[in-house]
């Protein structure tokens, strides 16, 4: 019922196991790999000195080649261009400049290779082919979707849809219900629910301001029509109503009366358990049930689900950090579970299964007192998170381990990247990694140092993480002005307000400025450094979402497993779903 290949995996492999062997090795043995996703932190650029950090991570011969061409054309060479077409040339040359040297270029292929393949039309599965680069939906059930999110909604609909309707096709199990968890505003199973998919949705969703904002959406999808609510015009016209109730609960339509009449008003029913039945003799339905989800165990969901015999699949769009491994396991815990197909994001939020990650670079490991939150996060050891496949927690003596750094560059998109917003993305990180060094300087944070095997460093004060957040966009005209911004922001807080106005205290414009031009010299560089974490985090994706694709695998009850891409890499880079079935 899946693809030809149940992974998305490069040419050069002649199956998906001998993929996975390379992809593990890789992954856990190569040094500069290890280092570039989760053994650094770009925050340590201007902290660590003697010998600094990109002099410390890349190899000369990279750093001469580097500082001979510009950032764009380096993103190019990672990304774009094709490798094996450049050699020694005339003179040596490529791009005006030197020649990459043959180990970068052999590096930069062994990422690529290990990379999934991304484009959702490249695909062997038949439905993948058969999708629109967009499905459209009606105009009343995209309300409140930006131009992403209509992409994303309306080809992973139409997949589910597909998806379930294959299913009924190859094992005669019809899936009465499509469980969305963790459903937010319900974008997806709007979609679903309404015409011409007319599916029977269940959304868990934790939060209720959610779902009754999805209600709302509801009804302008015309999905569900307005609640009549009785007012008594009598009250209302003699201006009595400062003392009268607005509304009245609607009463059975024999005791309307005095005056009294129908009049439609946004539906504000605060349960989330109820049906909403499609508008307008459509056959769809949403099920809105409060739950927070802890675990794959759905047996309290199930029972709230008016079916005697409910057969489910469970489905997600962006579904964070373990709730995709919360959802798989649904799989094999619930009986009535047939099918799960899931598109996870937000790796950084994942927990780690098996401790504190070892590929730390020694020298830039931070204490135990300067960093507890990286360091809780790292030795979690949660049976929830991260890797779930025993190949994974079993590989060499350690298991495959990715900590917060590695798990958070592997949701960058540098293969996005162009050159406007290239560079004010690297003039944002070069700015906040330059105030570390203002804070490191002025006593806030200390320089990386220790032997500790923990989790990758960040900013931190008095053994907190210094979080800025996001900034005003004229912040960043200038490195003073982001200085300003964000120590006004600091300053507010109520924790660290005060240490930050004593120890900032003093700093005029002329000495951030000073800093700006002492190491202004030096943005390239820290661009250089964050291209190359970017590009190879790829391979850190690579690793979580197959782990997830080899748990299935592992798991009796499964018949079949895959992976492969359903939306445009360019509009959404989260574009990888995992699909499976129970036998």
């Amino acid at each position: 019922m899946g693809p030809e290949k149940p992974l998305p995996f490069n040419d050069a492999f002649a199956s998906a196991d001998a993929y996975v062997d390379s992809l593990l090795d890789f992954v856990g043995t190569h040094d500069l790999l290890r280092t570039l996703c989760g053994g650094v932190h770009i925050l340590d650029f201007f902290t660590t000195t003697d010998p600094d950090l990109y002099s410390r991570v890349l190899p000369e011969e990279w750093r001469d080649f580097f500082a001979h061409h510009e950032i764009m054309d380096i993103l190019d060479l990672l990304m774009r261009d094709d490798i094996e077409e450049i050699d020694e040339g005339e003179n040596g040359r490529w791009r005006d400049g030197p020649i990459p040297p043959r180990s970068l270029l052999d590096y930069i292929g062994n990422v690529r290779k290990h990379l999934l393949m991304r484009d959702a039309k490249g695909s062997q599965c038949s439905r993948n082919r058969a999708m629109k680069p967009m499905q459209k939906m009606a105009r009343q059930v995209a309300v409140g979707m930006n131009i992403k999110k209509v992409h994303e909604v309306g080809l992973f609909a139409r997949y589910i849809s597909d998806l379930a309707d294959d299913m009924t096709s190859s094992t005669g199990v019809k899936t009465t219900h499509l469980v969305d968890f963790g459903s937010g505003q319900n974008y997806l199973g709007r979609a679903l629910a309404c015409e011409p998919y007319n599916k029977r949705i269940v959304a868990i969703e934790s939060k209720s301001h959610n779902a009754e904002r999805a209600k709302e959406f509801d009804v302008m999808a015309r999905l569900t029509a307005k609640e009549l609510v009785m007012r008594n015009k009598k009250v209302f016209r003699a201006g009595s109503g400062l003392n009268a109730p607005a509304s009245l609960p609607t009463p059975p339509p024999e005791s309307a009366a005095d005056g009294s009449e129908p009049e439609p008003t946004q539906a504000t029913d605060a349960s989330l358990d109820p049906a909403i039945e499609a508008h307008g003799g459509a056959k769809g339905s949403v099920q809105y049930v409060e739950h927070r989800i802890l675990d794959g165990e759905l047996s309290g969901v199930v029972q709230r689900i008016r079916d005697p015999d409910p057969q489910l699949m469970v489905i997600s769009l962006h579904s964070c950090g373990n709730l995709v491994h919360h959802g798989l396991r649904s799989l094999i815990l619930n009986p009535s579970v047939k099918a799960v197909a899931m598109v996870g994001c937000c790796y950084n939020l994942l927990t780690e299964r098996l401790g504190p990650a070892t590929y730390k670079l020694p020298s830039l490991r931070p204490t135990a007192h300067e960093h507890p939150r990286m360091t809780s996060t790292g030795e979690a050891n949660d049976p929830h998170g991260f890797p779930m496949s025993e190949r994974l927690c079993k590989y060499g003596s350690q298991g495959i381990r990715l900590n917060i750094t590695a798990r958070m560059m592997a949701v960058q998109a540098p293969q996005n990247w162009g050159q406007k917003d290239s560079e004010e993305f690297f003039t944002r990180h070069f700015y906040r990694a330059l105030l570390q060094r203002i804070f490191l300087d002025r006593g806030l944070v200390g320089p990386p140092s220790g032997d500790r095997v923990g989790a990758s460093p960040a900013g931190h004060s008095s053994g907190t993480a210094i979080i800025i957040g996001k900034l005003r966009k004229s912040c960043y005209t200038s490195f003073v002005a982001y200085v300003r911004g964000a120590l006004a922001k600091l300053c507010e807080g109520l924790e660290t307000g005060m240490r930050f106005r004593e120890m900032m205290g003093g700093l005029t414009d002329e000495e951030i400025e000073g800093y700006a031009e002492t190491f202004g010299s030096r943005k390239k560089d820290l661009s250089v450094i964050w291209s190359l974490m970017a590009f190879s985090a790829g391979v850190v994706e690579a690793t979580i979402v197959v782990d997830r694709w080899l748990w299935l695998r592992e798991q009796e009850q499964v018949s079949e497993a895959w992976v492969e891409p359903v939306f445009e890499y360019g509009m959404s880079p989260r574009n990888l779903v995992v699909v499976g079935m129970k036998k």
